[in-house]
């Protein structure tokens, strides 16, 4: 049957003050705790009713039934023709599947222990080239875990802009360096072109077998092999294993190299502790549900276009952009898996920024612009500093201030530039302390918060044919196969000549 969005459309607006008022066990009501991590979405506008009012779109779109035919491996990427299979890398799937993974795993501890023992020779640095899922995810962890205990100078280079390849080339040594590539069909333009020039870059270096000081990570490892790099160094992950849902994979390497085989195993096990929270709790206490519930209700109800998170933690910094790639990637879509537009709006734009730094640039629109903002908090109770603790005190006093202020808001007739209107709404995460298993488990629960966002609204967050186009017109402009608009062709011209 289909959807009936008329309820949530038509739920009450109360002020978030008085919600608080009205219903004493409201915070009870709406936090979670799993895996270390306590969500709070109490200063949502989510309500019982609102919450009964989603779990009946919930049943409508087969959501249970959904989510279990993700975890058993069932063909629910429809429009490729795929399972969808990354929560079998953290041990939560079919027993096949889990197993082909775990013997993946394998292979690629072997590798590290090879290249730990000195048989690739001398590796103090890793130069890890991707782009997209293949780059977001290491480069997120590797930067959040790695600030202390690193064992490998790492540069993950993505941009097909010279100067950021060059940037890692002036940091490492070449005879040192090992040359990560990472592409799922091993033939993605940017990353392609910036494994050449590495190889290029090795050889100047004076190495004489650059193939040799090279990895390769990928779902299509005959490519690999026929672009040079030997068999033994190749990590293949499965068809089935999206992009953006990847890390847990071979492509996860640079962070299981850089951090021990015993960090990514932590990884690995708190997103599945978060896999079986989503599989087995209730609706109203089951966090990735009721975070993508709240995101429903304001861009359903509130109208709401866009969804702010801020990271108050440095070591979580990149978090923002690689929450950009997983949700607007998955849903920025208008037409739904039955192949007719969806008629209703689906993601948000996801925007973000770190800490304090973000009250002083972006807050002036959060607390009195005209644009209503959900803003999500996600902090970490243990400071990741040895300096005196009125550094973390600040921090988070500022994070949990900052929620406390966009809902009460202060009155001041006398002077509105000066009022605030409050009633604007965050959720807030904190992490009792950062660590891989508690890294793994906020990545998955923002997966799992994609799927139900995806299976709510009817549509595929699994596939992502919008940025095909560009790329196809970028390939045809640099052939001349293609005659462009008067504007595009000015532009070429001028960067070009001719």
């Amino acid at each position: 049957m289909a959807a009936d969005w008329s309820p949530i459309v038509a739920l009450g607006r109360d002020r978030l003050e008085t919600l608080f008022a009205g219903d004493p066990g409201r915070l009870a009501r709406f936090s979670v705790d799993v895996a270390g991590l306590h969500f709070d979405f109490s200063k949502t506008h989510l309500t019982p009713a609102a919450v009964t009012a989603f779990e009946a779109v919930a049943k409508a779109q087969d959501l249970p039934g959904k989510r279990e035919a993700m975890f058993r491996g069932d063909t629910i990427n429809t429009s490729e023709g795929r399972a969808v299979e990354h929560t079998a890398e953290r041990g939560e799937g079919a027993p096949e599947s889990v197993a082909r993974a775990a013997a993946l795993h394998a292979r690629m501890r072997a590798l590290i222990d090879a290249i730990e023992a000195g048989a690739l020779g001398d590796v103090r640095h890793i130069l890890h080239i991707g782009i997209g899922g293949s780059a977001l995810g290491p480069d997120l962890i590797v930067d959040a875990l790695g600030r202390d205990d690193r064992r490998y100078d790492v540069a993950i280079v993505s941009n097909v802009d010279g100067v950021a390849l060059e940037e890692a080339f002036a940091k490492f040594e070449a005879d040192a360096t090992l040359v990560v590539l990472a592409s799922k069909t091993f033939t993605t333009t940017e990353t392609m072109l910036n494994a050449n020039s590495a190889l290029q870059w090795l050889r100047e270096g004076g190495v004489e077998d650059p193939f040799g000081r090279v990895i390769a990570l990928t779902a299509a490892p005959d490519k690999a092999v026929e672009w040079g790099v030997d068999d033994t160094r190749v990590l293949p992950f499965g068809e089935s294993v999206g992009g953006r849902y990847s890390l847990w994979s071979s492509i996860g390497f640079p962070a299981a190299l850089a951090l021990g085989w015993d960090a990514f195993e932590q990884l690995l096990e708190g997103a599945g502790e978060m896999d079986r929270h989503f599989r087995l709790a209730a609706a109203h206490e089951n966090a990735p549900v009721l975070a993508a519930f709240a995101d429903l209700y304001y861009t359903q109800n509130r109208g709401c276009e866009t969804r702010a998170v801020f990271a108050y933690d440095e070591r979580l910094r990149l978090l923002p952009s690689y929450l950009q790639q997983l949700e607007m990637e998955s849903n920025g879509k208008s037409v739904g898996i039955d192949g007719q537009p969806v008629g209703r709006a689906t993601a948000p734009i996801t925007w973000g920024g770190v800490g304090t730094d973000a009250q002083h640039a972006v807050f002036q629109l959060l607390h009195q612009g005209t644009h209503l903002v959900p803003v999500e908090f996600v902090a970490v109770a243990e400071p990741g500093d040895a300096l005196n603790e009125d550094h973390h005190r600040q921090l988070l006093l500022n994070a949990f201030a900052q929620g406390a202020a966009l809902m009460k808001g202060r009155a001041n007739d006398a002077d509105l530039a000066r009022a605030y209107p409050g009633d604007r709404p965050s959720s807030t995460i904190l992490i009792d302390v950062l660590e891989p298993r508690t890294l793994g488990a906020l990545i998955a629960f923002y997966e799992q918060r994609t799927f139900v966002n995806g299976v709510l609204l009817g549509i595929n967050p699994f596939d992502q044919f919008g940025v095909e186009l560009g790329k196809e017109m970028a390939k045809a402009a640099g052939s001349g196969a293609l005659e462009f608009d008067p504007s595009t062709t000015d532009l070429i011209r001028r960067a070009f000549g001719g």
